[in-house]
Formats: C-alpha cells, sequence, structure tokens
C-alpha cells in the first residue's frame, strides 16, 4: 500500500469534507469506522487523504484540510485555523519517541550529533529539541530511519511509530526514551498527536464532527479484532501482535476523550515549546465537545 492514498466514500447530498489520517496502524484503528461505514457520519461525505504526519502537519499549515491529525507541534502554530476535536488524541504514558543508535557508546549526550528526524513539525521532533538543543537534524523519511542509522548515515535516529517496538531487530541501541523524560520532567501524559477541525466551519458542524469520530473510536474499541483486522495492512509488513500492541499503546483512554489531566498535559507541552522559541506565540487549545 502506498503512503498516499486517496479514497473517497460515495454519498449523495452530502457535504464534502476533506479528512486526512496518517497510513499507520493506530490511525487506521480509529477511522475504521468511518472508512467502512459502520457509523452514522450524518449528512458529510469524507475524502480521506492518507499520508504520513508531516505531509498532513504541512497540509494543515496551509489550511488543505477540514479534519486531519496533526501533532501538537504543528498545532501550535496552526491554532488560529484549527481547534481540537474532543476525540483522536495519541498520549504515551511512560513512553514516547526514541533515540537510537547502532553505536553502543554514544551515551545519552546529544549535542552536536547529526539526528535522522521524521519531520521538523513533529511532536517527536519539539521533544527531542526540548531534551537537547544543540543537534544537528536531517530529515528522512520516518520509516527509513532505521536503515539510514544502521548505514552510518547519521549518529542516531527519531524513531515513531512501530519503530518504537522494533528497533532492537535492527541491531540498534537505545539512548533515550523521550516519554520517558517526559514524565520525569512534568508527571503527566505525553501529548503527540491530535485531529483538529476548521475553526472557519459552522460550530454545529465540528460538534457533530466531533461526535461522529468519537462513535468510530468507540465502535472500534467494541470491534477490536475488526479494526485491528482493517489496520494490518497500514503496519508495514508487522507481526498482528506487534500491531495490537502498538494500537494499544496509542489508541487508549485518552482517545475516547480528554480529561483534565490530558488538556494539562498539552498546555504544559505548548508553554514549554513557547518559553523554547520553538512556538512563537502563546497558544491555549480550544477543545471541541460533540453536541
Amino acid at each position: 500500500m502506498s503512503d498516499v492514498e486517496q479514497q473517497i466514500i460515495p454519498q449523495t447530498n452530502k457535504q464534502h469534507l476533506r479528512l486526512g489520517h496518517s497510513p499507520d496502524a493506530d490511525d487506521a484503528f480509529m477511522f475504521y469506522a468511518i472508512a467502512k461505514g459502520k457509523v452514522d457520519t450524518a449528512n458529510f461525505e469524507f475524502e480521506h487523504v492518507v499520508e504520513d504526519i508531516e505531509s498532513l502537519n504541512n497540509r494543515a499549515i496551509r489550511a488543505e484540510l477540514d479534519i486531519t491529525a496533526v501533532s501538537f507541534h504543528a498545532y501550535g502554530l496552526i491554532s488560529d485555523k484549527y481547534a481540537i476535536l474532543s476525540s483522536g488524541a495519541s498520549f504515551g504514558f511512560h513512553y514516547g519517541p526514541i533515540v537510537v543508535t547502532r553505536m553502543t557508546d554514544l551515551s545519552k549526550k546529544l549535542a552536536g550529533k547529526r539526528i535522522a528526524v521524521p519531520g521538523l513539525l513533529t511532536t517527536a521532533y519539539l521533544l527531542l529539541k526540548l531534551y537537547e538543543p544543540n543537534f544537528i537534524p536531517e530529515v528522512v523519511p520516518f520509516d527509513q530511519i532505521m536503515r539510514h542509522v544502521y548505514e552510518g548515515k547519521a549518529d542516531a535516529g527519531l524513531l515513531i511509530h512501530e519503530g518504537q517496538l522494533t528497533y532492537g531487530r535492527h541491531k540498534l541501541h537505545k539512548v533515550v526514551d523521550l516519554g520517558e523524560w517526559w514524565d520525569s520532567k512534568t508527571g503527566l501524559p505525553l501529548p503527540l498527536g491530535a485531529d483538529v477541525v476548521k475553526k472557519d466551519l459552522p460550530m454545529e458542524t465540528q460538534r457533530k464532527l466531533a461526535g461522529i469520530l468519537k462513535a468510530s473510536i468507540e465502535h472500534a474499541f467494541l470491534n477490536r479484532r475488526d479494526a485491528l483486522e482493517y489496520a494490518l495492512p497500514y503496519s508495514r509488513g508487522m507481526d498482528p501482535r506487534l500491531v495490537d500492541e502498538f494500537v494499544a499503546m496509542y489508541v487508549n483512554e485518552y482517545t475516547l476523550h480528554y480529561d483534565d489531566k490530558a488538556k494539562k498535559a498539552v498546555e504544559k507541552l505548548l508553554e514549554m515549546a513557547h518559553k523554547a522559541k520553538f512556538i512563537k506565540k502563546r497558544v491555549k487549545p480550544q477543545f471541541i465537545e460533540p453536541l
């Protein structure tokens, strides 16, 4: 399956909306019910724009999508155009993006090292900059980072998605888990990604969309086997048991709804990014609840 896929669910007399999500098992799991018509999508038809998260971040910067998955880092740059839907978030609990190397003696001193990163708008990149500002980033497609590091083209690599579970098989060694680092600094869950909606849509539409996404995630939880089967082709050949583990890591209680602790975590990340001057203005996140 290609990393870029367009799918239009044909319906009639419907409002057409562009919906962006990544070609990854966790997003596929969340959007399964919408893509397969398992939930009522009201008066909307969705054009599914399936691209890697950095491409979706850039599309959101250009305001090309009505609803989309984005990194929380990118949200800090688009909060004037998009609000956060109350469902669809990816949070880590004592785990998150991992920096790996093939050198066992690299230690945790990453200053001055060339590090392959999956994109400059990803939350993973923001976290690494907060952890160690003085490294040399090299943007590499996320699914090529392990090979890039193993071949010695970078000193280290920043892994997102399933690479966090499989790097050991590629003879790579963990330098730091940025989720563990975040937990030690804040004691909060780690906000990585969100689903957002355009603010210029009517508020009733935004709230209806929040409800549809929540219903899709609830359906996936209740029909886990079917949702996982749908997600498998998006896992780049990963063992089904690992797909199940990966989905469980990032589709969790906070995916269904942000509680006060989750909202505090988002605010803390954006505040730290602003203080470190990675986001120019203070951002107060806006959350859209279902009707």
